[in-house]
């Protein structure tokens, strides 16, 4: 059974990754940083050199339309976090992850994480899905590895599915 859970939630894995590759190898730095409206969270150059990221402990309403930027930035914030958890070590704190600061630096990062994440689930073994697992939901849950690992397939889709977007309406809007 186990065998097949991983196997499924490897599929769903890949397909998101290829349908992610598709932007990843069209995006530029220009895209990252691109604003399509005046409400956004994007990312910004500190006087430290290190890019960070707009952020509120309380989502405002409406909320803020996330540049390509500040979305890559959430993906390795959460992805790293994940990671860390299936690992058992203690995770960054969000004010620890910048972002890189360009497109191929973002982007080698995307894929420094796929390549953990891959390393992750092949290392579960049996059972390994079935382990307790409390990130994303906290402490007194049932949840499980496998359900971490749902999430992330989900929550990398619905990021994939966010950049694309931009990208392409970045592109169409320039002409």
């Amino acid at each position: 059974m186990n065998a097949s859970r991983c196997d499924l939630l490897r599929r769903q894995f890949d397909l998101t990754w290829s349908l992610f590759e598709y932007h990843l190898e069209r995006l530029d730095t220009e895209d990252f940083l691109w604003q399509p409206t005046p409400l956004c969270w994007t990312v910004h150059r500190q006087a430290d050199g290190r890019w960070l990221p707009d952020w509120a402990e309380t989502e405002p309403d409406p909320v803020p339309v996330p540049t390509i930027g500040w979305l890559s930035w959430h993906i390795d914030w959460w992805w790293s976090t994940a990671a860390a958890h299936a690992l058992g070590r203690k995770p960054r704190d969000r004010e620890d992850v910048a972002w890189p600061g360009d497109a191929e630096s973002a982007v080698d990062r995307l894929r420094e994480l796929r390549e953990e994440w891959l390393r992750i689930l092949e290392g579960l073994g049996d059972g390994g899905l079935d382990a307790p697992a409390t990130f994303p939901w906290g402490r007194g849950t049932d949840h499980t590895v496998a359900h971490m690992a749902a999430w992330v397939n989900a929550e990398l889709m619905k990021n994939v599915a966010e950049i694309g977007q931009l990208r392409m309406l970045r592109a169409a809007s320039s002409g």
